[in-house]
């Protein structure tokens, strides 16, 4: 048998075992890390190396067979992102921990516009330069605003909850661009907004939406070279680790009080996950650099 079909044997038999109950290497091992500090047992997990069996390691300096073979380990969750994502809330919900939700509200909500219309509307070089000059003659407030006002969204209300996924439908025009970014909280300038918007009961003022929400145009702005995935990973890097570290060290507190024995794979996956390695910090900051 080949390492990975060792690797995948050894973690067939830990995936069909249940957390409470180890004995011999395995309680041995889970005995040694409860009686790490809180921060060292955030960054400390049970590997199961081809050939070696149990090991700790510390996911923030993982050598190179350690990473071949946690890929390995944790190549069932895009096999199964089911049993992945029920095995992850039995977890916390054996500690009582709630994940973070967001409830959007919008109520009454308007945005309009102001545009020339008719045949000055048109995009002609003679509209432009005027355009201009009727600009700069506003500014200093020699020619009124010939400017009207045209109704993008009129008394739209709603509730996005969480834990669902909603569709917006519409023809062209319609108004879901201008809906979508007004929600989170990217509406042009150029635009005006009334009406109530609030982010569990907070209003624009009091939270920041573009730390939870964020509209991804339909037009390809990114770098070319990354996917989609690597994108997200690398918008949410940039944003620091944030309540995921927050998470992981309340989890880990609780189980240790509690003395409960999380499954190792879910538990190695969610502490690499949320500690970024020095190798990702680096490679995170030498992409920064290119867009810069």
């Amino acid at each position: 048998m080949d390492d990975a079909g060792e690797i995948h044997a050894f973690r067939r038999s830990l995936f069909s075992r249940s957390s409470p109950d180890y004995d011999g290497e395995e309680a041995l091992r889970w005995a040694a890390l409860e009686k790490l500090p809180t921060y060292d047992r955030a960054r400390t997990a049970v590997l199961a190396m081809p050939g070696e069996g149990l090991k700790e390691v510390n996911v923030e300096k993982l050598s190179a067979q350690e990473k071949h073979a946690l890929l390995q380990l944790v190549a069932w969750v895009g096999d199964d992102h089911e049993r992945f994502l029920s095995k992850f809330k039995d977890r916390l919900d054996r500690v009582g921990i709630q994940l973070p939700t967001i409830e959007v509200r919008y109520e009454n909500l308007n945005v309009e516009a102001q545009a020339h219309v008719g045949s000055r509307g048109l995009p002609t070089i003679l509209n432009t330069y005027a355009n201009l000059l009727e600009g700069l003659a506003n500014a200093l407030h020699l020619t009124p605003n010939r400017k009207q006002k045209i109704p993008i969204l009129h008394n739209v209300s709603g509730i996005i909850k969480p834990h669902r996924m909603t569709l917006l439908l519409g023809p062209p025009g319609a108004g879901k661009t201008s809906l979508l970014l007004a929600l989170a909280g990217t509406l042009p300038s150029s635009l005006k907004m009334s009406g109530d918007l609030t982010y569990n009961g907070h209003t624009m003022d009091e939270f920041v939406p573009r730390r939870s929400a964020a509209y991804v145009s339909q037009h390809d702005l990114h770098m070319a070279e990354l996917t989609v995935r690597e994108t997200v990973n690398f918008s949410a890097k940039c944003q620091g680790i944030g309540h995921r570290f927050d998470l992981l060290m309340e989890l880990s507190r609780r189980e240790k009080e509690q003395h409960i024995k999380p499954d190792p794979e879910i538990d190695i996956y969610m502490k690499c996950n949320r500690l970024p390695s020095a190798e990702s910090k680096r490679h995170m900051l030498m992409r920064f650099r290119t867009l810069k």
